[in-house]
């Protein structure tokens, strides 16, 4: 009455193998004695892990999205309210944002600080640092003083890169170089518009992004090109992003989801349109520009979809194809309201801690009428392995996970 037939019969053979261990190393401890037979070892280590993607392994941030500029320089590459740059002007901002941060010193594997509301100014800053061979180190400006003042303290940054906005949030006290995009830019905008040479390898710095803290304090997740590369290509791989689609940037740049947000479209030809600032929480304003800029894929985190989604207007949700969801536990309840709403729009369930390159694996709902009674966090994303094992190290039967 409890247990699927090939449950039960998974369950007795784990048993019959227990029993044959017990017999043959009875002086092993019980909880190290294996229940797994060879053939589904090697259907847990290689057979669900066999999602290995073939890629240039030299591919960074910077020359992939060099690329995509040589191709689509005339595209729209970021928007926000009515103010939009194509490939070739955020590259070109970008380049001279990097070459005027390499003439203040910044070198490759520096840590560079980003306190900024979302605007094309933290697109410009993100790639900026990123040219000159640095990592970016996203500060929401609404943070309290005392954590605003422990990152820049914690990374020992020298740079920090503002606006008019955001600067009477930073510290009064530092040891730090302040660079307003706003009061500066005119200095910034004396430099060449050319791409740099920087010899950024695939294991350079890109990103340090800190925790919540939830455990202590806050600390910086730092991340490699290599690793975000290999996440993003996956998800190109897997969605198909095109020159037609167009991404909402409502994240917090403090939130490692945002790191997908705000470089894959670019690398890809597609269009980023920003949120107003705390646009994301208010639901008639998303819906609006949903609709007004048609926008294709966006993010949510599950209890804001589950508040978006009842009051949701579905015509003007027409143009959206893909969702995705991540940072909570995906619920039933919440895949259920969103088939209802959204019957033609695909749902996907995303999963992965911040020291990881975003995430690691991927769920996605099933169209039509499938039935299903559970929501899992899905298949590991590619050249990612995952394992789950029990206090001993050993690794658990997949019948039950």
């Amino acid at each position: 009455d409890i247990f699927k037939e090939e449950t039960i019969e998974q369950l007795l053979k784990h048993f019959n193998v227990l029993l044959n261990n017990v017999i043959n190393k009875n002086k092993k401890k019980l909880g190290l004695i294996p229940v797994l037979d060879a053939a589904e070892k090697q259907f847990l280590t290689t057979g669900l892990n066999n999602n290995y993607l073939e890629f240039d392994t030299q591919t960074t941030l910077v020359s992939w999205f060099e690329q995509q500029v040589q191709l689509t320089p005339d595209l729209p590459a970021v928007q926000f309210e009515n103010n939009v740059l194509t490939y070739s002007e955020l590259n070109q901002k970008a380049n001279q944002l990097a070459h005027y941060l390499q003439s203040n010193g910044v070198k490759t594997e520096s840590l560079v600080a980003l306190c900024l509301e979302r605007s094309l100014e933290m697109s410009i800053g993100i790639w900026g640092i990123l040219k000159a061979g640095a990592a970016y180190v996203p500060i929401d400006p609404e943070y309290p003083a005392d954590r605003i003042d422990f990152m820049l303290e914690d990374t020992q940054t020298q740079w920090v890169l503002c606006n008019s906005a955001s600067k009477p949030k930073l510290p009064n006290t530092g040891s730090y170089n302040i660079i307003d995009l706003e009061s500066d830019w005119s200095a910034i905008a004396n430099q060449t518009t050319t791409n740099l040479n920087v010899k950024l390898s695939p294991s350079n710095l890109a990103y340090v992004i800190y925790t919540s803290g939830s455990t202590g304090k806050p600390k910086g997740a730092m991340k490699e090109h290599a690793g975000i590369v290999n996440r993003l290509k996956w998800a190109q791989d897997y969605f198909k992003l095109t020159q037609n689609d167009v991404v909402l940037q409502k994240t917090t740049f403090c939130f490692d989801v945002s790191v997908w947000e705000l470089i894959w479209p670019v690398l890809v030809g597609a269009k980023i349109v920003f949120a107003k600032p705390e646009g994301q929480k208010d639901n008639d304003y998303l819906s609006e520009i949903i609709e007004s800029a048609g926008v294709t894929m966006l993010h949510f985190v599950p209890s804001m979809l589950a508040a978006f989604l009842p009051d949701a207007d579905a015509h003007q949700l027409s143009s959206l194809k893909k969702v995705l969801c991540s940072g909570e536990a995906l619920k039933l309840s919440h895949v259920e309201a969103f088939k209802e709403k959204l019957p033609q729009t695909e749902l996907h369930n995303l999963y992965g801690p911040t020291e990881a390159a975003i995430d690691v694996t991927c769920w996605t709902m099933p169209s039509g009428n499938e039935k299903i009674d559970r929501v899992p966090i899905g298949k590991p994303v590619s050249n990612t392995l995952i394992y789950i094992l029990d206090d001993n190290q050993n690794l658990l039967p997949f019948g039950g996970i």
